[in-house]
């Protein structure tokens, strides 16, 4: 029996999971914080955050991992390629909360 080798453009969908779930991890345990620190019960509105923002932070781990380690593995190229692709994953998170805020009407 053969073994299918799921690939998006010749990159695993296996070696893609971890990344996503640590870049998620951080938004996530940061929202988890401030609505347990509230006072107020948890609102309904609150729910589309907390799946917006983890959805931008999944994408910008995806995005670390590809620019960092493994397109510019080594060298001064890794080291401007983490710094660059930091501030893109702060910028996806950034993004998708203004998204997430937006989009039930929290934002101003």
């Amino acid at each position: 029996m053969k073994k299918s080798n799921r690939s998006i453009f010749g990159i695993e969908v296996k070696t893609l999971v971890l990344p996503a779930i640590l870049g998620a991890i951080i938004p996530t345990a940061l929202l988890a914080f401030l609505i347990l620190a509230n006072s107020d019960s948890f609102a309904p509105w609150m729910v589309s955050p907390l799946l917006i923002i983890p959805a931008g932070g999944a994408s910008g781990g995806i995005f670390f991992y590809l620019i960092g380690f493994l397109w510019f593995p080594k060298g001064n190229q890794k080291l401007i390629a983490i710094l660059f692709s930091s501030l893109i994953y702060i910028v996806a998170i950034w993004i998708s909360s203004v998204l997430a805020f937006n989009f039930t009407g929290h934002w101003n």
